[in-house]
Parts: C-alpha cells; structure tokens; sequence
C-alpha cells in the first residue's frame, strides 16, 4: 500500500459508519453519519450533514467503519527486534538477558537507523495515531527516532532513557551529573524542532536511577515543564527490590513522589501498576497519575493481572500500552482484547468481586482514556484533534447484518492492520 503523507491540517467530511466512546460504558454509533474536521479539528459528527459544511471536499468511506485513533501509552521501540524472545522469564532476568544487550546495540547509529526505520514503519502501518516510546539512554538514536517519528506524521513523545546504577556496564551512565547533563542537551537540541514529536523525560525505573540523578531529572521537568513516563509495581521482586533501595519511602510509587516525578504539577504515566497497594492507588489518584495497563506484556512476564476494574471504579486515569517487547504486537486493538480477556481470569481466579472488563470500557481505554494524556484525543466530539481510522471489515463479518458494536467488536477481537483503509491524525491524511 503507497503511503502519502500530508503536513497540511485538511478540512472535510468523512461519510460512514461511525462509532466512538460517549463516556467508559457507552458507544456513540451513527450509520451513514458524517464527521466533519475543520483545519484538524472535529466539529462533530451528524446525522445529516449541516449547510455551512456542505462545501467541504466529502470522503464517501461507504459501510467501512470510522473509529478514533488509538494511543499506546507505553513501548519500547528499541526492544522491537526481539518481540517474542525470552518469554520464558520474569522481568528482571528477561531484562538483563535480553533487554539491556539488545539496547546497548543502539549506541552504533547505523545499527538504530536500520532497527528504528523498521518499528517506525509498523507503526505507521497500524492502528496507532499516539504513542509514547522509550528510546535508549544514547542521545543519537533517540534522536534519529524522533527524525523518523517526525516523517509519518503520528503524534508521539519520546523519551531518552535515564539509567545510571543497578545496569550493566555496557549500558550504564557515568554517573548522575552526565545523565543529567547528557538530558538537558538532548531536550535543547529537540524543544521546538518538531511539529508531532515532544520529548518525555524517561527515568528507567527507580532500580536504575540514583537518587542524585531522580534530583537533577525534577529539576530538568520543572524547567523545561516536560512529562514524565516510567514503571510502576510491575513485578514482585521488583517492587522487593525498591524496598530495599529506598528503605525510607511508604510504597514504590512514593519513591517518585518524594522527587516530585510522580504527577500534580509533574504529568505523569506509570507503566503496569500489577500489585499497586491500596496506598498507592490513593496517591496516584490524588495526583492524577496515567496508568498505562500492559496485558499482553503482563502475562508474558509472568506479572500478574493489574486491578483495571478497581481503578476504572475508583475514577483513575488509565490507557493501554503495548509494552513492546514485553508485549509482542504493537497494535492496541490487540491490548483491548487482551484487556478483557485478563481481566476475565482475574474475577474467576482471583476477586469475583471485580467483573470483567466490556468491549465499552476497553474500546474507552484504547482511545479517550490514552488519548487524553495528549490533551483532547481519542474522541469525535467537537474540539477534539481530528484522529480517525476508516476500516473494511467486511471479510470479518458475518454473512447476516451486523450492528455497529457488533462489528467494532469483532473488530477488537480480529482486525488485521491491512483492513485500514484510511488513517487520519490531526487532519493529516496518513494514507
């Protein structure tokens, strides 16, 4: 399929089946309906199209689906080339065995251009209109990735990853001062370079990061007012391992917070969040920390299951990611099923107190619930960035005729990237 690429914000109707999340239960569908984006904004969808749009060029997508575009909150792009690999192990052993070699490799540019163009080009492939990405702790191919990034036109942040002790030495930093340093310099080469890529700083996690270099990262996203992405309670021995690193914080989240890294005035998504206590969960919420729910990856790892229902219920804010490599598909149609089916063994195994996600409320979390963390994404509503998907789903359907939610569900279940006809992000035509 020819990719053409349009920097231009566009102003038209999209003519289709259209559904989108009303709020986390319901589906808003419209057969037949129109969306209207004005300079990539969403003006809305409508039943009949309304006179004052009646002038703008009108994309016929006929019985094709249009649905938002969905937000991974979390991926590795480095750790693309071995997806697959290793899922034998628990975290830390797949990291030191799998994960930190692989990682070192990106510090040879030619090595990260050839691996990098090839993430890139997937994603551009797929359902995917945002993400945010862990590069490495090299400041060159992060950079080269954001280059790369740049040129699809999705909407992403990417962060150079921050690691300097508990790593090995061919991946390690010299120390706080120059991780630190080697960060500022990289946010001044990239601080208004581009228009869809941001930078995102990227403490690895709190094993890998000092407390030296946690100080000199606050003082780095209070200048430059810059998120924040990292990992949270994903794995036993991990959390056991905080414990004993930070002897004096209450919970593993709170030896963020005491860095001012964990949300309030500092926007924050937290990867996992498997065996977040009840402490934690009230913090994260007090502060408005993102959740990014990794299933796939979870599972994979032999993590656990992250308590979604509770943190739906208990009003968190929650998206999906593919945690690529630890998930092996980058898709976050396939985390939504993932969502459902987990959460489905958590209430039969686990707490039959807590029910099982819907195809409502992980569709939700795939769009709006990502999406937000990028300001107003993920939805159809008036004002929103104007991010779509036109899909042909016609060699899933059942020979009957299908409701809208029928089909976007076995879409969830089954779509295959190559039924995308069209993929919009912003207004930009993607292909």
């Amino acid at each position: 399929m020819k990719k053409v690429v349009s920097m231009q914000k566009e102003s038209f109707v999209l003519k289709g089946n259209i559904c989108y999340s009303q709020d986390k239960d319901h589906f808003r569908t419209v057969a037949d309906g129109y969306l209207v984006c004005v300079d990539g904004i969403s003006e809305g969808v409508y039943e009949e199209l309304p006179e004052q749009y009646r002038n703008l060029p009108l994309i016929d997508c006929e019985d094709q689906l249009i649905l938002p575009g969905l937000t991974d909150l979390h991926v590795h792009a480095p750790q693309y080339a071995f997806r697959g690999l290793g899922m034998d192990l628990e975290l830390l052993d797949w990291l030191n065995t799998h994960t930190f070699p692989e990682e070192s490799k990106y510090a040879d540019l030619e090595y990260a251009k050839t691996a990098y163009q090839i993430f890139v080009e997937d994603m551009k492939n797929g359902p995917n209109t945002r993400a945010c990405i862990f590069a490495t702790l090299h400041v060159p191919a992060t950079e080269l990735l954001m280059d790369l990034l740049e040129e699809t036109g999705m909407k992403t942040m990417v962060g150079k990853v921050n690691m300097d002790r508990n790593s090995p030495d061919i991946l390690c930093e010299a120390g706080a001062e120059q991780s630190a340093a080697d960060t500022a310099a990289w946010i001044e080469d990239v601080v208004g370079k581009y228009r869809n890529v941001q930078p995102i700083l990227t403490p690895r996690f709190i094993p890998t990061c000092s407390d030296e270099l946690m100080r000199l990262l606050k003082e780095i996203q209070k200048k430059y007012q810059l998120p924040v992405q990292s990992h949270l309670s994903e794995n036993q021995g991990e959390i056991a391992w905080v414990k004993e690193l930070c002897p004096s914080s209450a919970f593993y989240g709170d030896a963020y917070d005491q860095f001012g890294l964990f949300g309030g005035d500092c926007k924050t998504i937290m990867a996992h969040c498997v065996s977040s206590s009840d402490d934690e969960i009230r913090r994260m919420k007090e502060r408005g920390v993102y959740i990014a729910h990794c299933p796939q990856s979870n599972t994979n790892l032999s993590s656990g299951i992250a308590p979604v229902r509770k943190f739906l219920d208990e009003g968190l804010r929650v998206g999906l990611g593919s945690d690529v490599a630890g998930g092996t598909v980058g898709s976050v149609f396939r985390a939504m099923a993932d969502a459902i089916q987990v959460s489905k063994l958590r209430w039969r195994l686990t707490d039959d107190t807590m029910k099982p996600l819907t195809v409502q409320e992980a569709f939700y979390l795939g769009t709006v619930g990502g999406g937000s963390f990028f300001g107003k994404a993920g939805s159809f509503d008036a004002g929103y960035e104007l991010d779509a998907l036109v899909i042909d789903d016609s060699n899933l359907a059942t020979p009957l005729k299908l409701s809208i939610p029928e089909r976007v569900e076995r879409v969830i279940y089954l779509s295959d990237d190559k039924n995308i006809t069209k993929k919009f992000v912003g207004g930009h035509q993607i292909w």
